[in-house]
Formats: C-alpha cells, structure tokens, sequence
C-alpha cells in the first residue's frame, strides 16, 4: 500500500481510533496528513507529517475533554484544509459539533450521525422511505434466538451478538436477525445523491465474546447493475433525508427476498484501504463533497482484500519479525497484547474473490508463523 509524495501543501488533520488508512489515503492524494490516533505506530508516522497519541483508550473510547486540545497541539499553529474524523466518533455526535466549530470539518456533521446512528430514527426513515430493514426495538422479544443485540452507535461488530437470554439495556437494541449473504456499499453522499464508489464483501473473525467481530472485506469487481442501481438510489435517498456528507459505509443482507440495509457508518470506513487509487481518490472526493465540487470516483477491474490478523492469546512482548510490504498496522516489537488484539492488516489482490481470499489467508498463516516462532516459550 504505497503513498504517493506528498505534492500538495495543503494538510489534513486526522482523528480516528485508528488514522493509518485515512494518512495513505491522504497521502495518495497529495495532502499532508496530522494523525492522532490510538497507535501512532510505524505505519502512520511514517505516513504522516506529525503524530499525537489520541486521548483515551481502545476499551473507554475517546476521552472528549482533552481531544481539542491534542488536536490543537498537532496542527501547531497551522490551519488544516480539513478535519477528518474516523472511527471511534460514532456515540459522540456532541464532539463532533465541538470540533466543527474548531475546525473545518469534511464529513457528515453532529445531526447528522445522531439521525442514523438512533436505530428508532433510522429504521423510522427506511420505512418511510420504502428500504426494507429489519424489525427493531428495546424490550427482549419472546423469541430471542432469531434476534441481534447491538449498541447504540456500535461499530465494528465488536458491539454485536445472539440475544439468547439478554435482557432490554439503556444502550442496546434488538434487531431481527435476518438471514442471508453479507454485502457493503463504500459511498460518497453530497447532502443530495450518493455516489457509490464500490460493493465488498465483508467477513467476520468470530470469537465466543464477539461472534461478529470484524475480520476483512474482498472488494467486488461488478454487482448487478440492476441491484447496484436500486442500492444507490436508497442510499441517495437516505443522503438527502439525513444530510450525509463524504465517505459513508452501508452494511446490507441479500437473501431470496431481495435486500435488507442493516445500518449506515457515517464516516470513512474500514474498507477504505482496498477501494483506494491514484487517480480519483476517494480522499479528494469525500473533500469535494464537503466543499460542494463534482465528485469522480475510481474504476476497478480486479478484485483487493484486506484482513486483520489478531492475536488469540496473551503476548508478553511481541517479537521482532520481518513484515512484508502486504502489511500495515503492524504491531511494534516489545508491545504486550492481550487475547483478541489486532496484529497487523494483511492485503492481498487476485482477478476474483476466490483468489484474492486464498492468497490473503496464505499470507496470514505465513506471519502467525513468524509470531509463533519469535515469542518464547
């Protein structure tokens, strides 16, 4: 995942649970990119102009009484062509005010992400708008077994689980579970049309505690032109009823009864790595989109995969081991890791799904090999 110079005096200040993918995608658009992160590893300081550590941590979320003031220390007296905010922010809406009326943020706004982040408001929408989503509410159903507990503004899988035996929370719903093949929709909204930049595939990498924990995704070469159009025009709709802005993700089920849209991620999304490209950058096009210019997207003819590689038990101290340049995130040597903490994120690319799949779990196999053998017994 090579960046291109940085040719463009312009910078972008980034925050983000994780800022890598946002840094390269910025990079290869030509911008100077200030990441604060909860990492700052290799990766994203090689990246990046400058690094600050992100305030909080993975497992308490951002802390948003010292976030201004980290950001403010990383611009250092340098007004940003944008802020950019990635994962994490999804339950904050309120700090996303806070920061707009800081910096100038490219993105959806605060109204924004409480409207289809709030599973009454949005599944309120999509029955007015005529998108089939599944059935919602807050008190335990009967039949628990065919139902989903989520969190409200839950992201990632992580938050997502079976609801046997689960009893009604303040910040979890239930939603139907609904059977079917996984697909995700990459899209730039511009207050009045989405735009799509691309359809994948997503996989999980289950554990007990989190069965839908977020394992990778595999770019698609094509989806059928005419579900393509009926997805954008859903997602187009849904753009201008909530006034969406930038990059977003959709996560949707297909089965024999068509589509369902599961939820919207209002922000840059995970999969943004694998559906980059030199020319029509989703980066330039989620900045034209919040200044109001044309938007182009990428054409792909191949497919792309990328997969997190996570530890399934306790490190000590992460070994010293050669990392191929199909790696990023990795993990710095000496860290200590918990079970279920991610190592690296593995890419990989084939002329279809299958190959793209096969050559990504080879080179997954090939590192887990080379973490094995430099941890001591």
């Amino acid at each position: 995942m090579r960046a291109r110079s940085q040719s463009n005096s312009s910078a972008v200040l980034i925050a983000a649970i994780s800022g890598r993918a946002l840094a390269a995608a910025a990079r290869r658009a030509g911008y100077r990119a200030l990441v604060a992160d909860f990492f700052c590893d290799d990766d994203t300081r090689a990246l990046a102009e400058r690094t600050a550590m992100l305030p909080g941590d993975l497992h308490k979320g951002i802390d948003p009484d010292r976030i201004i003031s980290t950001l403010t220390r990383l611009s250092n007296g340098e007004e940003p062509l944008a802020l950019i905010c990635g994962s994490g922010f999804e339950r904050l809406p309120g700090l996303i005010d806070t920061l707009a009326a800081r910096f100038p943020l490219a993105g959806c706004a605060g109204d924004s992400i409480r409207r289809v982040k709030d599973p009454e408001r949005f599944a309120a929408d999509c029955a007015e708008l005529g998108i089939p989503h599944p059935e919602i509410r807050r008190q335990r159903p009967d039949d628990p077994r065919n139902w989903l507990l989520k969190r409200d503004g839950g992201a990632g899988g992580t938050h997502i689980g079976r609801a046997d035996g689960d009893a009604a929370a303040p910040d979890r719903y239930f939603q139907r579970f609904v059977e079917g093949s996984s697909v995700s929709a990459l899209f730039v909204g511009d207050g009045s049309q989405a735009h799509v930049v691309g359809f994948s595939r997503q996989f999980a990498s289950p554990t007990t505690a989190a069965p839908y924990r977020y394992g990778g995704a595999v770019r698609l070469r094509r989806l059928d032109r005419k579900d393509t159009v009926t997805i954008e025009s859903w997602l187009s709709l849904l753009t201008r009823r909530c006034n969406l802005i930038g990059l977003c993700s959709a996560d949707l089920i297909r089965n024999a009864q068509g589509y369902h849209l599961l939820e919207i991620n209002p922000r840059p999304g995970a999969t943004l790595d694998i559906f980059d490209a030199d020319e029509a950058s989703p980066m330039e096009a989620h900045l034209d989109a919040a200044r109001g210019k044309p938007i182009r997207l990428p054409v792909f003819s191949d497919c792309m995969a990328s997969m997190i590689a996570y530890t399934d038990r306790p490190l000590e101290s992460f070994p010293q081991i050669d990392w191929p340049d199909w790696a990023a995130d990795r993990q710095a040597a000496g860290t200590k890791l918990r079970a279920g903490d991610p190592v690296c994120t593995i890419f990989a690319r084939g002329p279809n799904i299958r190959a793209a799949r096969q050559t990504l779990n080879a080179r997954a196999r090939e590192l887990k090999r080379q973490w094995a053998r430099g941890i001591r017994p």
